[in-house]
């Protein structure tokens, strides 16, 4: 199983926890990390991050831990060092001329991500709303383009960043001049590396109260995966089991292929839409084929594991056969699955 690279992402003032929501389906973000002033928001928005039923049914490759802090945006903890990514989504314009002030040397400075995303509202879209005060009552500022450019350029050129702007809510025909209606700075790192921090940096500093925190099912974690294999390998196994016995059927009428070409002939319905490439073909061709004993039927470990779902989730047969040693049936040797080659809850043409 091939593992993505680990990317941790902060947002800064994350409110009611959406954006975060919306990051956590990236398979390659392992760590969600979440600051807002407001405690009662992040008290009553830390259910929305949690796990669902299909989460454990079909888990990550990687695992995810997801974390929300009540503080404040303008003070330094440690725990947010060495993040690839903060956002600060509709943030600054909170914030009062002091802490707006400190805000750059506490995010660019301190923290010194790989990138910044900073969203702001665009003073210049205002008038295209019914008024034209500030859109909420918290805003101390709203900027138009020119102030928010000027700033943002500013930042990063005193800590060594790029800025690129862009925006989201583009305006009515015919008012085109007064550009997005929300306004956004991409910052990024020159020479696209987190800095080490420095030594002073180096020492713990927290000051953010942890609220919530919730860990996701992955196959990073041994029980997780053993759940996945035995139940994929047993869904494999049923449907080499059916073929086998179709197989049998059909060379009863002198019809069909032999009895070791268990994996030759198409069926469809059996193999519920699995297609494979001419490459996992030759793969599963090559390997050991299943074979009957009486009504004991053996499938190797080998083979189940060149078809692509139980490859991809291990394709070591030690580490597999250890995995599902107590839960599935094993030949004397360990090489094979063995199962009973009929069910009674078999289907067959026979009872009609």
């Amino acid at each position: 199983m091939e593992m993505a690279e680990n990317i941790p992402v902060a947002d800064l003032g994350c409110g009611d926890a959406k954006l975060l929501k919306l990051l956590k389906i990236y398979p390659c973000i392992q760590l969600l990390v979440g600051v807002d002033i407001n405690e009662e928001k992040l008290h009553s928005n830390g259910h929305r991050l949690s796990p669902y039923l299909g989460e454990f049914v079909k888990p990550r490759d990687l695992d995810l831990t997801v974390t929300l802090y009540h503080g404040s945006v303008v003070e330094r903890d440690s725990r947010l060092l060495g993040f690839d990514l903060i956002t600060c989504i509709e943030l600054i314009e909170h914030l009062d001329s002091d802490d707006l002030a400190r805000f750059p040397d506490v995010v660019f400075g301190y923290l010194s991500p790989a990138m910044v995303v900073i969203s702001t509202p665009n003073a210049e879209f205002n008038p295209l709303f019914p008024t034209v005060t500030l859109r909420d009552a918290d805003h101390k500022f709203e900027w138009s383009r020119m102030e928010f450019q000027t700033w943002a350029l500013h930042v990063a050129n005193c800590y060594n960043y790029r800025v690129e702007f862009t925006g989201v809510g583009t305006p009515p025909a015919g008012s085109e001049h007064v550009g997005y209606c929300t306004q956004i700075g991409v910052f990024t790192k020159n020479g696209g590396k987190l800095s080490k921090p420095s030594v002073s940096q180096q020492c713990d500093q927290h000051v953010y109260k942890p609220v919530y925190t919730t860990s996701y099912p992955s196959l990073q974690q041994e029980k997780v995966l053993k759940f996945v294999l035995v139940g994929e390998l047993l869904i494999q196994v049923d449907r080499l089991r059916l073929r086998y016995q179709r197989m049998l059927r059909d060379r009863e009428k002198d019809r069909g292929p032999k009895p070791g070409d268990t994996d030759s002939c198409p069926a469809p319905h059996l193999l519920l839409g699995a297609v494979f490439t001419e490459a996992e073909k030759a793969r599963i061709e090559s390997s050991p084929k299943p074979f009957c004993e009486g009504e004991k039927f053996y499938i190797p470990l080998q083979r189940l594991l060149t078809y692509p779902k139980l490859h991809r989730l291990c394709a070591d047969e030690d580490r597999v056969r250890s995995l599902i040693a107590d839960s599935v049936c094993l030949s004397s040797d360990g090489s094979a699955v063995v199962v009973d080659l009929h069910n009674s809850w078999d289907y067959r043409p026979e009872d009609n």
